[in-house]
């Protein structure tokens, strides 16, 4: 149990001491950093995040220490990211036992969803972003594009037919995906062949959906179209479980991007873990959005 006497015995200084320094340092840093009670001693919410970012300095002190070695092996501390939710379970954790393998001195915290995190407020090291970026002052990483697709369900298409264009969508359905929910949906949306130029189909949608599992999920239920990058779709698509249409009206391709924050050296964990995460996704990242 975490007690202040517990703690005057590790370090060989009264109790006193110890209850004296802390008081400082939350005098000074403005924060309560511990909750005291008669039978413990614990962390408040500030109190954790002030630890966090502690460990995050003495890792980033270590690695100084070794900032001209050219051995990888020895890069430690805490390195925290953010992955949308397919791209985390699709092309991430499936090679990431090689990565931590390699750099085992890493604690990685990965967040896996489709809400867009507060890369500073909530102390990320970097996050991926799929589709276009807001003005931020994160610096931005450009790795490539996903490309789209329009996918449905077998039955859905033996109730309401499989279109030969945008214009025979008429009695058709989508899925929405917003990650706000109560956002209206904009419909079918496709890159005019003949001239290259973005077009809505408006198009009813039968489910709004704000995460990737229940947009795959809505779609393989029969509920809707759906447009989703391909490289999730192929598993499906190559066992029949889901039919591509109108592969000549692909939705505009997704741009992928790293952001982390605008530092003047990047610690060598955030460095080498964003090197390794663009040469994972390469093989299905396109140079140019078409």
């Amino acid at each position: 149990m975490a007690s202040f006497t517990r703690a005057a015995d590790s370090l060989g200084v009264p109790k006193a001491s110890v209850s004296l320094a802390v008081q400082q340092l939350e005098s000074r840093v403005g924060a309560r950093l511990l909750q005291r009670t008669t039978r413990r001693v614990q962390l408040t919410p500030d109190g954790q995040a002030f630890l966090a970012r502690c460990q995050d300095l003495l890792a980033d002190m270590d690695e100084l220490d070794q900032m001209f070695r050219d051995d990888e092996t020895g890069v430690h501390g805490r390195l925290r990211v953010d992955l949308p939710l397919a791209v985390a379970r699709d092309l991430v954790m499936p090679r990431l036992p090689d990565f931590l393998a390699q750099h085992p001195g890493i604690a990685l915290e990965l967040g896996s969803t489709d809400r867009r995190v507060d890369l500073v407020g909530e102390g990320f090291d970097c996050v991926l972003r799929v589709g276009p970026l807001a003005d931020s002052s994160l610096v931005a990483r450009h790795l490539g594009y996903f490309r789209q697709g329009n996918c449905a369900s077998p039955a859905y298409l033996a109730r309401h037919g499989v279109p030969a264009s945008p214009e025979a969508l008429a009695g058709h359905r989508i899925v929405h995906y917003s990650s706000t929910l109560g956002d209206k949906p904009a419909g079918f949306e496709y890159i005019d062949p003949a001239s290259g130029e973005l077009r809505v189909q408006r198009l009813p949608a039968s489910l709004v959906v704000n995460n990737s599992d229940a947009y795959r999920a809505a779609c393989l239920a029969g509920l809707g179209i759906i447009q989703a990058p391909v490289h999730g779709m192929q598993p499906l698509l190559a066992s029949g479980e889901l039919i591509e249409i109108l592969p000549e009206y692909r939705p505009p391709a997704l741009p992928v991007t790293l952001l982390y924050g605008n530092r003047r050296h990047l610690a060598k964990r955030v460095r080498l873990f964003m090197n390794w995460l663009a040469e994972v996704l390469q093989p299905c990242l396109y140079a140019t959005p078409r």
